[in-house]
């Protein structure tokens, strides 16, 4: 029988796990620090993931472009994902694999900050997008799980997860992902 209690522990005990993490919680805020360098001087973040972290991409990204805890400018922050039809046709004439990687060709700048999610660490479409990323110019952050997978090797900031239970990685990582935001957004448009 599934313990409901139980899962909630073990989601407290990643969680607290981070919190006794002091070298991660530096990550967290220089992966925060380096958002607001990028987005400060005109940089934009680029996000992506697959399933659940597609999902998380694309949350995150709107805590940015929208908003936080309060009302201000946009930020140019963008899920890489969101345009099914370029998704499917890239997909289907060249690969899932260069899905995101042709993405960051086409939009992304030198000085941009791509942030990539993965409980592995080890999706190709989401290593290949690292790789032209760093071809580009663009600051890489990997969001993982508790090994960093292959990611750990090519990131320039890695945010692994002490977990390797899928779920409580993909909970961790939206809490990350908020402080990220409320970091970036009480930097730039301080009240």
């Amino acid at each position: 029988m599934i313990s409901i209690e139980n899962i909630i522990k073990d989601s407290i005990n990643a969680k607290q796990l981070i919190l006794n993490d002091k070298e991660l919680i530096k990550r967290i805020n220089d992966a925060a620090m380096m958002c607001v360098e990028s987005l400060k001087n005109g940089g934009k973040i680029h996000f992506c993931g697959n399933g659940g972290s597609a999902s998380d991409a694309q949350h995150l990204a709107a805590e940015l472009s929208g908003r936080f805890y309060y009302d201000r400018p946009p930020l140019n922050a963008e899920a890489l994902h969101v345009n099914t039809s370029y998704l499917t046709a890239v997909a289907n004439d060249y690969s899932y694999d260069m899905i995101y990687a042709r993405m960051l060709q086409a939009s992304a700048k030198k000085g941009d900050v791509l942030v990539g999610i993965s409980t592995s660490g080890n999706s190709a479409n989401i290593l290949k997008a690292i790789e032209v990323a760093k071809e580009i110019g663009v600051k890489t952050i990997g969001m993982t799980g508790e090994t960093g997978g292959k990611m750990a090797e090519c990131c320039d900031i890695l945010l692994n997860v002490p977990s390797k239970c899928t779920p409580r990685i993909q909970e961790s990582h939206i809490m990350m992902g908020h402080i990220i935001c409320e970091i970036i957004e009480a930097t730039i448009f301080p009240r």
